[in-house]
C-alpha cells in the first residue's frame, strides 16, 4: 500500500481508466491488485491484558459461557473470539440502514451486514464479473476478472494478473481498472452507492451500481459483455438451508427498461431478494442465466458465454433448491465498441429486506426505503431501475459536494482520502435506519415521563429512527460517549439523522428501566438505567434497540462522569450549526435535568465535578480519581454552553446559576490542574497523575466548534491550551513512534508513554482527529494536520486496515477493534478549517459546501 502514490501517477502517464482523474484520483486510495500485505499483531489485545483482575476475569467468563453457549447469542464485545484481520476491504455498497455489501480491492464480495447490525465476514467466490471480448465472430479473450484460482467453478478462465489490475477508493465511489492483457483494451468499472449529504430519500436506498467503461485501442470493432454472476444468499450456512428460488424479470417506466434476476433468499426470519441487472438501451443487448451450481464446475455458463457472448436466458422460475443445495444466477450486458471507441455497461445490485427484526424478534421494524418502495419485498426491480436510472444525478451531486475540498489545493491529499474515506462507517457500521408504525402515537415514544418533547413525534414520523454500531466487533447502538466524537460527519452532512438521534436519547434520559443486574467491572448489582441519566447506548442488535437500553455490562454508567455533559454540549452545537431552535426548546429542560444529575459529582461544591477512582468514562479501563482534565474541561464547557442557551432562550434565572459556577469552576480548574505547561490528567497525586493526556482538550475541542471559544465565553485560557497543545504535539506525537502514528492517549513528562492501563498507551484515532481539529482551531494548522497524518498513513497504508478503521492501535503488534465510529471525528477537522476560512481577513472560498441544503 505505501506504493500507492507512484500507482496512481502510472495511471496518469499512461492516461488509463476513464473517470478516475475527474473524480479526483490523486486522494484516493489506491492499490495494485497484486501488492502484499504487511500483516500487523495477532489480532485484539491480549485477553489477560484487558482483564488482569482474576475476579474480573471468572465474572467475564462466567457471563460470556452463559451468553454464548448456553443462549446461543452473540456477546456485545467478545474478548475471546475477536474478528480477524483481512487486509482485503474496500469501499462498501449500499446507502444508509439499508444493509451494505463490501467489496475488497481485488473485487470481492466479502463483507454482509444485511440482518441490522450483524456481519458475516465471508467471502462468496461465485460473485464475479467475467468479461469477454469477440472479433469477427470469434470468441478472443474471455476472462473472470478476479486474482483467485478458487477449487470450484473450475470450467471458468481464473487468475487474472493483478500486474494488470488497480483500485481506486473514493466514499461512496470506486473504480476498478482491468488492463486487459495482450488485448488493447481497457476496461473500468465505476461502483457508485446512493450516499448523498442532505439526501433523505435516495441515501437510503440498498443499491450499489456498476459502470462499466470500455475503451478499445483496436483497429477493429470488439463485441464485448460483461456477465455479472451472483450467489443466492451470503455465504453462510442459510444458503444451504433449501427453499430459496431465482426468477428473471424485466422492469420498463417512463421508456427506460431494465431487465435481470431476482434471487430469492426464503430464511424465516428476515427473508430477501437480491436483484443483478443491467439497462437496456440501443446497442446494449441484456440477458440472463437464471440458475446455475455454483459449487460444481461451471462449465455450462461459461460455454453458454464464450459461445456467442449472450447467456440464454431462459423463461421462467428455477426450482426450489432442496436442503444441502445452493444456487447462483448471472446477468449480462453486450454491446459492439467501435475501433478507437468507446462504450458503457450499467449494470446493478440491489437487494430488499425491508421488514426486519432484531435478535429478540419481538418488534417488527420497517426500513426507511419503504417509505417510498412499498414493504412488501417486491421492491427490488423497482430499485434496480431507479438505481440505473439515476446514478448520474447522484454523481452529480457527489461530485459537487468533494468538488471543492478536493481541488482546494491548500489541503494535503491523504487528508482528502482520510475525510471522504473513513465516511464508510455512516453506511457500514451495522447502520439501521426505519421508519415509525403509522399508527404509533407521541405517548408510545415518549414513555411515562417524556411529554415534554412536542417534536419528537413530527421529528421521528417525518425522518425515521437511526442507529449504528460502536463498531463492528463492538456491538451496541449509538454508544453515547463515542458518538460524542462521530457526530460530526451526521451533523455536518445528514443534520436531521443527528436530531432524529439526539431526541431519542432525550426520551431514554427522561426514563428509567428498575430492572436490576450485575455489571462485570466491580461485580455489583444495580438497575439498568437511572431517570435523568443518559444512556451508553440505545441497545443490543441482537436483542431489542429502543426498548432496552445500555447493552454495555463492563461498568454501570449511571456513575460515569462524561455522558451527561455531551448530550449538553451535543444539544448547543447543533442548534449552533442548524439554527433549530424547536429543537433547542425541545431539549432545554432535558438539559436541566442531566446538569441537576451530574452536580452531585461535584462533592466540594468549588464548581468543578470529581471523578470517582475508576474508570468512569469512555476511556472504560484507565481509573481516574479527583478532578480530571477530561472529564472537568467537558463539565466547563458544558457549564458554558448551559449559560449560552439559557441567554439564547431568555432564562436568566438558570443564566445566573450556571454562570456562578463556571466562575468557581474555572479557577478550581486552573488552579488543580495546570503545572505551567499543561493540564494534569488528574488531581489525584498518584504516579500517574502528572501523565500527559493527549485528550485534555475535549472540552475546549467543542466550545470551538461552537463559536463559544473566545470573547466573554472563553473557559480556558487561550495561552493554556496553545501551550497544552503545543506539549501534547512534542510529547505524545513526536516523541511516540517517530511522529509518525498520531498521538498516544497517554504519556509521561519525560516522553514514555504512560502504561497504567491498556487504554493509556494506545492510540484512538478519532481521538487523534479531535485533536488535530483542536490544534486547527487554535492555529496549529501545521501541527493538526502533522498529526492526524500518522493515523491516516499507519491505519490506511501501512497496516492495510482501510474501509475497518480500529478503535485503536499500539507502537506495536497489537490493535483493537476493527471497524468503529470515532474516526468519524475527522468532519471537525473540516469544520475547523471551514471556520478558520470563515474569519479569515480576506474572501477564501470554503472548502466544504454549507452544511445547510
Amino acid at each position: 500500500e505505501a506504493a500507492a502514490g507512484p500507482l496512481v501517477r502510472r495511471y496518469e502517464g499512461a492516461a488509463r481508466g476513464r473517470g478516475v482523474a475527474a473524480a479526483g484520483w490523486r486522494v484516493c486510495l489506491a492499490h495494485r491488485f497484486e501488492e502484499p500485505r504487511q500483516p500487523y499483531g495477532a489480532g485484539d489485545v491480549p485477553f489477560h491484558d484487558v482483564l488482569r483482575h482474576i475476579g474480573l476475569a471468572l465474572r467475564y467468563f462466567r457471563w460470556w459461557y452463559k451468553k454464548t453457549r448456553i443462549e446461543k447469542k452473540s456477546a456485545f464485545i467478545d474478548l475471546l473470539c475477536a474478528v480477524p484481520l483481512q487486509q482485503i476491504y474496500g469501499c462498501p455498497l449500499g446507502g444508509i440502514g439499508g444493509g451494505t455489501i463490501t467489496r475488497g480491492w481485488r473485487g470481492e464480495f466479502c463483507r454482509w451486514q444485511l440482518n441490522p447490525g450483524i456481519y458475516h465476514y465471508e467471502t462468496v467466490i461465485a460473485n464475479q464479473f467475467t468479461v469477454c471480448l469477440r472479433c469477427k465472430g470469434q470468441t478472443v479473450y474471455q476472462q473472470v476478472l478476479s486474482v483467485e484460482r478458487p477449487s470450484t467453478l473450475q470450467g471458468w478462465n481464473w487468475g487474472y494478473c493483478g500486474h494488470y489490475a488497480f483500485y481506486h477508493a473514493l466514499y461512496p465511489r470506486a473504480w476498478m481498472v482491468y488492463e486487459l492483457p495482450g488485448q488493447n483494451v481497457v476496461l473500468t468499472c465505476r461502483q457508485v452507492s446512493p450516499v448523498i449529504p442532505h439526501d433523505y430519500k435516495d441515501s437510503s436506498l440498498p443499491v450499489g451500481v456498476f459502470i462499466w467503461e470500455v475503451e478499445n485501442g483496436k483497429d477493429e470493432d470488439v463485441d464485448v459483455s460483461i456477465m455479472f454472476s451472483l450467489q443466492n444468499g451470503t455465504g453462510t450456512k442459510e444458503d444451504r438451508s433449501g427453499g430459496h428460488w431465482n426468477e428473471p424479470f424485466a422492469f420498463e417506466k417512463d421508456g427506460e427498461r431494465v431487465a435481470g434476476v431476482l434471487l430469492q433468499h426464503c430464511t424465516r426470519v428476515n427473508p430477501f431478494t437480491l436483484a443483478i441487472s443491467a439497462r437496456e438501451k440501443a446497442g446494449t443487448r441484456v440477458t440472463h442465466l437464471t440458475a446455475f451450481n455454483p459449487t460444481g464446475s461451471g462449465r455450462e455458463v461459461w460455454q453458454d458465454l464464450l459461445q456467442d457472448g449472450r447467456l440464454d436466458s431462459p423463461a421462467g422460475k428455477s426450482s426450489l433448491t432442496e436442503k444441502g443445495e445452493v444456487t447462483a444466477a448471472a446477468v449480462c450486458a453486450s454491446c459492439r465498441v467501435p475501433a478507437r471507441g468507446h462504450r458503457t455497461l450499467e449494470l446493478a445490485l440491489a437487494w430488499d429486506m425491508p421488514r426486519v427484526y432484531f435478535g429478540s424478534k419481538e418488534k417488527l421494524h420497517l426500513r426507511r426505503y419503504t417509505r417510498f418502495f412499498g414493504s412488501g419485498g417486491d421492491a427490488a426491480p423497482a430499485l434496480s431501475h431507479h438505481a440505473l436510472t439515476h446514478y448520474e444525478e447522484w454523481e452529480r451531486k457527489i461530485e459537487a459536494w468533494q468538488r471543492p475540498i478536493l481541488e482546494n489545493s491548500q489541503l494535503p491529499s491523504w487528508y482528502k482520502s482520510a475525510l471522504f474515506n473513513e465516511l464508510y462507517f455512516v453506511t457500514d457500521g451495522g447502520t439501521i435506519w426505519v421508519e415509525l408504525p403509522p399508527d404509533c402515537h407521541a405517548e408510545d415514544l415518549q414513555g411515562p415521563a417524556g411529554a415534554g418533547l412536542s417534536h419528537l413525534l413530527p421529528v421521528l414520523r417525518e425522518y425515521g429512527r437511526f442507529a449504528y454500531l460502536e463498531g463492528q466487533e463492538y456491538r451496541m447502538y449509538n454508544t453515547y460517549d463515542v458518538h460524542f466524537y462521530a457526530s460530526f460527519a451526521l451533523i455536518m452532512l445528514w443534520p436531521k439523522l443527528q436530531i432524529s438521534l439526539q431526541y431519542d436519547i432525550a426520551v431514554t434520559v427522561v426514563n428509567e428501566d428498575v430492572q436490576p443486574r450485575q455489571y462485570l467491572m466491580c461485580g455489583q448489582t444495580a438497575q439498568v438505567k437511572l431517570k435523568n441519566v443518559v444512556p451508553h447506548d440505545i441497545g443490543d442488535p441482537g436483542d431489542e434497540p429502543w426498548q432496552r437500553v445500555n447493552a454495555y455490562l463492563m461498568h454501570d454508567t449511571a456513575d460515569w462522569k462524561d455522558l451527561n455533559l455531551k448530550f449538553v454540549l451535543q444539544v448547543y452545537r447543533d442548534y449552533y450549526l442548524t439554527h433549530d431552535s424547536l429543537y433547542l426548546r425541545d431539549m432545554w429542560p432535558v438539559c436541566q435535568a442531566v446538569m441537576e444529575s451530574e452536580l452531585k459529582f461535584d462533592m466540594d461544591n468549588d464548581g468543578l465535578i470529581e471523578n470517582g477512582g475508576f474508570a468512569d468514562q469512555t476511556y472504560d479501563a484507565w481509573v481516574v480519581n479527583g478532578a480530571s482534565a477530561y472529564c472537568g474541561g467537558l463539565w466547563l464547557a458544558a457549564v458554558c454552553v448551559m449559560c449560552k442557551m439559557a441567554e439564547v432562550l431568555g432564562d436568566a434565572e438558570i443564566q445566573q446559576k450556571y454562570t456562578d459556577i463556571l466562575s468557581k469552576g474555572k479557577e478550581a480548574f486552573e488552579r488543580m490542574l495546570w503545572n505551567g505547561k499543561y493540564y494534569n490528567y488528574d488531581s489525584s497525586g498518584s504516579d500517574t497523575s502528572s501523565s500527559i493526556m493527549s485528550d485534555q482538550c475535549a472540552g475546549q475541542w467543542f466550545l470551538g466548534a461552537c463559536g463559544l471559544d473566545q470573547g466573554e465565553f472563553e473557559v480556558f485560557p487561550k495561552s493554556h491550551v496553545v501551550s497544552a497543545l503545543k506539549t501534547i504535539f512534542e510529547k505524545n506525537v513526536m516523541s511516540f513512534a517517530g511522529g509518525t502514528m498520531g498521538a498516544v492517549n497517554g504519556m509521561r513528562p519525560d516522553g514514555v508513554p504512560d502504561t497504567s492501563s491498556v487504554q493509556s498507551n494506545e492510540v484512538w484515532i478519532g481521538v487523534v482527529y479531535a485533536l488535530a481539529a483542536t490544534m486547527i482551531q487554535e492555529g496549529l494548522v501545521e501541527e493538526g494536520f502533522r498529526t492526524a497524518e500518522g493515523c491516516y498513513r499507519t491505519v490506511w497504508e501501512r497496516l492495510g486496515m482501510a474501509f475497518q478503521t480500529p478503535e485503536a492501535y499500539r507502537e506495536k503488534k497489537v490493535y483493537r477493534s476493527l471497524a468503529y465510529m470515532r474516526p468519524l471525528s475527522i468532519w471537525s477537522m473540516q469544520l475547523a478549517l471551514e471556520r478558520r476560512a470563515s474569519r479569515a481577513p480576506a474572501p477564501v472560498q470554503s472548502p466544504q459546501a454549507p452544511i445547510h441544503p
